[in-house]
């Protein structure tokens, strides 16, 4: 079986899909109306993602995790357990039209940009198959580097500082993985998919993760290796099917409650956090109880969507908390543009602006809806961009505000990036995109303009010309070289590169 880096998705197999997924919807007891509007919301989540390019586009995976992340699997699940759709919902028919109104707005912006996207990419010659493999040997050796200095000195990260300013573009391990993923493929003619550089990226990466408690810093290396390798059409045996299910049942069942209730016990220190870790690493299936537990106070609480708790898949939606705070803002009033401006003064650096304010929307929500207490000023809760757009401006922000900041977005990185199957910098934007798309809001693509632009040209010209350089280092110029004797084979139905022209 080769994974799937689909281009198009047809949408007559799209339409029975809705539509039996609506007819179910409407046996369970949904409302009409809401259930038309889900299926003329993944219609038009397809028609974007086909005019976007799917997957050999950044902005084809911003749609696809915007659209299946925020609704479409919550939805689904809803449907398995035989749940109305519109259940547990203050005001399911605002949401379920907020929602149509935003994929329809992404739909003209993917056109529009589609329209003024540079026709050659700007960063896709930066790397060649010749320096592929040093540059992966340069980038783990730079984040292993950047970590053990961060380690050494814990108090040299502060606003400002330049250590700061390199934890903002840091991608070095998610480079190094997707760099020596397609090298082995390529070189191997597709029998391997990893080689050591690689391995040492994932599981160092993953334990950083594990450390801080960070599902995405978990997640992230898993996703970084399945893009690269569906963008080069990689054929996987049953047993590495067999394998990554398991995996994935493990890291979903366990390691995501791990994440999700661990981070209320972190600790300031090293010694003092390792020592919470190893002991809840121990006992995960107590830890998963009491996520559990608390998960079921959520759901009392109102801010749930299923009628009990779901486990990961509670985290795979964001029609619950999305919905009460737009019935907030229906409420009490609008937020209008400030937050949009406080937005974009915030990508002005430390070191420019010592003094800049901090807006910290996601945590004042989330006590606008209950889902926070009181005392907790730091924990920032994650809301849609259709969400944000709708507490901001009303619909204007749906049909005015939103689509022009997504054409800017998209306009942005199709032209830095081109396609993903020529370059491995779309696949680090698409990683991006797996987290900013279902739950980094409107401030979260103002974000993306900044800092994340910065962090992907930096890394493609230091991955390009830096990083080889210190890979000849550690394995030398034979490093290459030694590695030019095996014929490079063909992958069987390996998706075809896209024109240099394109």
């Amino acid at each position: 079986m080769r994974l799937p880096f689909p281009e198009r998705i047809p949408l007559d197999y799209t339409f029975y899909f809705a539509g039996i997924l609506c007819i179910i919807q409407l046996l369970e007891g949904t409302n009409g109306l809401f259930s038309l509007c889900c299926l003329f919301f993944i219609l038009v989540s397809v028609v974007a993602f086909n005019f976007a390019g799917g997957f050999t586009r950044p902005t084809g995976s911003y749609v696809f995790f915007f659209s299946t992340l925020t609704l479409i699997v919550g939805l689904c699940w809803k449907a398995i357990l035989g749940e109305p759709a519109d259940s547990n919902l203050e005001d399911p028919i605002l949401g379920i039209t907020v929602y149509l109104g935003c994929i329809c707005s992404m739909c003209v912006a993917v056109i529009i940009s589609r329209r003024i996207t540079a026709k050659r990419a700007f960063l896709r010659n930066t790397v060649t198959e010749s320096n592929m493999q040093t540059a992966t040997v340069g980038c783990m050796v730079t984040g292993l580097l950047l970590f053990f200095i961060n380690i050494a000195f814990p108090n040299s990260g502060g606003n400002g500082t330049v250590l700061s300013a390199l934890a903002q573009i840091n991608q070095f391990f998610p480079l190094a993985i997707i760099l020596g993923t397609i090298h082995t493929i390529r070189r191997s003619g597709g029998t391997r998919s990893v080689n050591l550089p690689v391995l040492i990226s994932i599981l160092f990466s993953s334990g950083v993760g594990i450390y801080g408690f960070s599902k995405q810093g978990i997640i992230a290396p898993s996703i970084c290796w399945l893009l690269a390798a569906a963008s080069q059409r990689y054929k996987v045996s049953m047993t590495q099917i067999a394998f990554g299910i398991l995996a994935t049942f493990f890291l979903f069942h366990y390691l995501v409650p791990y994440a999700q209730y661990g981070r209320n016990f972190r600790r300031e220190t090293v010694s003092g956090n390792f020592t919470v870790v190893v002991s809840m690493l121990s006992d995960l299936g107590n830890v998963r109880e009491q996520y559990l537990k608390s998960s079921e106070d959520n759901q009392q609480a109102g801010h749930g969507y299923f009628n009990t708790p779901q486990g990961f898949f509670d985290r795979l939606q964001a029609i619950a908390l999305d919905d009460s705070i737009m019935v907030y803002a229906r409420r009490n009033g609008f937020d209008g543009i400030d937050p949009i401006i406080s937005a974009f003064e915030n990508l002005v650096p430390h070191f420019i602006w010592k003094d800049k304010p901090q807006y910290h929307g996601g945590n004042e929500y989330a006590h606008d809806v209950g889902a926070l207490a009181d005392e907790d000023l730091t924990t920032g809760v994650s809301f849609s961009a259709a969400a944000d757009a709708y507490t901001y401006m009303e619909f204007t922000g749906v049909f005015l505000l939103a689509p022009i900041l997504w054409i800017i977005l998209f306009t942005l990185f199709d032209s830095l990036c081109g396609d993903l199957r020529q370059a491995p910098w779309g696949i680090l934007v698409a990683l991006v995109y797996s987290h900013l798309g279902p739950e980094g809001g409107l401030g979260g693509i103002i974000y993306t303009y900044g800092y994340v632009t910065f962090g992907i040209v930096f890394s493609a010209i230091v991955g390009a010309y830096v990083m080889p350089v210190m890979g000849t280092l550690f394995i030398g110029p034979e490093g290459i070289i030694l590695r030019r004797g095996a014929k490079i084979e063909s992958i069987p139905n390996r998706l075809r590169p896209a024109s240099s022209k394109s």
